[in-house]
């Protein structure tokens, strides 16, 4: 395999698979339906207590499971459904039997501190420390998931069974870029000539009452309780923080070649990847935004692409008050003169933050922008910033041929991750 080659000599990447999970709906139709139409996933928390906590809203899933599920499963079961539906579509091997390589963001897995508490208390008299107690004690009542899902590479380890993938499952955590970073390991695997197919999934469904609170003391979340669905407000001078959320995307990427040679659908092309790091701050970015203005041109050039071509950038848009004015101010630095003809818009506005899935799901919208022409909007920009001179699409999807997709992923400890997605070659 191997005939078509990008500028650099590699094998061309397409992408023949995809699914996705989030706040807004299961399955890539219910999620499309509503991103276009506006609709907020945003809601109140009811799966824990809220009282005393500043904010008390998510996009959280707890519309498919009839019982609680809690993280780290339920990280395991939203990878499940996006995977099933992103094989099913590719149409590649047969179930349980996946012709390829795994790559997968993850959350930083532990367990939440009600089954902390339950396993200490049965442990309390073990030696070591309380963690070791609490795995001493799952191994002695032969709790496979509870010792299992205690452990980092658990839920990579249990979608390779599912799926029957090759080789060793890559787990990942590259905080909010986690998603995207999953995607470049794929990406990378097939140039090389490692495989001819890859899964590649980011799922998050870590949100608890630990890790709300982390994200509270780190001034990062929305406080507009009262009005859930109007909280995330990408772009907007009134945007406090961004909104915790859930979900899964997958792909299926695959050698161009070997995906046409099986007669397979060829929904786009991953024609740029690049990453940079940032050691500014554990949470804030460099002021002059060179990390992510880097990242931004290595993947145009990875890509081989001109400023002119872009005519669509899915951003990173999290609603905090810096994050927001930095890509902007990273892209106008980008693209000069370009910027004003070129619409970007925020998904997060819509499904909220979903941490480290995000960069996989605005993957997957990013490539239904492309299929159906239609960009989605940055919801709930009634207040511009004027420090943010920008195309956000706003409130209302635009019909609009789109060809070449730039999707940004910037996260906390100086992770920043670009991907550039482009309709299949005519």
């Amino acid at each position: 395999m191997g005939v078509t080659r990008d500028h650099l000599g590699r094998p061309v990447v397409a992408i023949t698979g995809m699914g996705v999970v989030s706040s807004l709906g299961q399955g890539i139709d219910d999620n499309w339906a509503a991103l276009t139409a506006g609709r907020s996933g945003i809601h109140r928390i009811t799966r824990f207590p809220t009282e005393h906590l500043r904010t008390t809203i998510a996009g959280t899933v707890d519309f498919i499971f009839p019982e609680e599920v809690r993280s780290p499963v339920l990280s395991e079961r939203l990878a499940h459904l996006a995977a099933d539906e992103a094989v099913a579509q590719a149409g590649i091997g047969s179930p349980g039997d996946f012709p390829g390589m795994l790559f997968m963001a993850v959350p930083p897995v532990e367990l939440e501190w009600p089954a902390r508490r339950d396993l200490f208390a049965a442990a309390s008299s073990a030696e070591g420390d309380a963690y070791d107690r609490m795995i001493v004690r799952a191994l002695q009542e032969n709790d496979v998931d509870a010792y299992e899902f205690a452990l980092y590479g658990c839920v990579a380890d249990r979608i390779a069974d599912s799926f029957g993938t090759r080789g060793s499952p890559v787990s990942l955590s590259t905080a909010c870029a986690s998603g995207a970073s999953a995607i470049q390991l794929g990406v990378e695997a097939i140039r090389r000539g490692d495989t001819d197919a890859a899964l590649v999934i980011g799922t998050d469904g870590s949100i608890h009452i630990e890790g709300l609170i982390r994200f509270q003391l780190l001034s990062a979340l929305s406080t507009n309780n009262e009005d859930p669905t109007a909280a995330s407000r990408p772009f907007s001078k009134n945007r406090d923080g961004f909104v915790m959320a859930e979900g899964a995307g997958a792909l299926v990427l695959e050698d161009y070649d070997a995906a046409r040679a099986r007669g397979a659908k060829i929904l786009g092309i991953m024609r740029g990847i690049a990453e940079k790091q940032d050691d500014f701050h554990r949470t804030r970015s460099t002021p002059d935004g060179s990390p992510v203005i880097a990242a931004i041109r290595q993947t145009l050039d990875d890509a081989g692409a001109g400023l002119d071509e872009v005519n669509y950038i899915n951003a990173h848009g999290t609603s905090t008050p810096e994050n927001d004015k930095m890509e902007a101010l990273s892209l106008a630095a980008v693209f000069g003169e370009h910027i004003a003809g070129i619409p970007i818009s925020s998904n997060k506005s819509m499904i909220g933050h979903t941490l480290t899935a995000a960069g996989a799901i605005e993957a997957v919208f990013s490539v239904k922008t492309i299929l159906e022409g239609v960009i989605p909007p940055t919801i709930n920009h009634d207040v511009p910033d004027p420090s943010i001179p920008l195309d956000v699409v706003p409130n209302v999807a635009r019909a609009a041929p789109v060809s070449l997709v730039l999707s940004n992923s910037f996260g906390f400890g100086g992770q920043n991750a670009c991907l550039l997605i482009g309709a299949e070659p005519a």
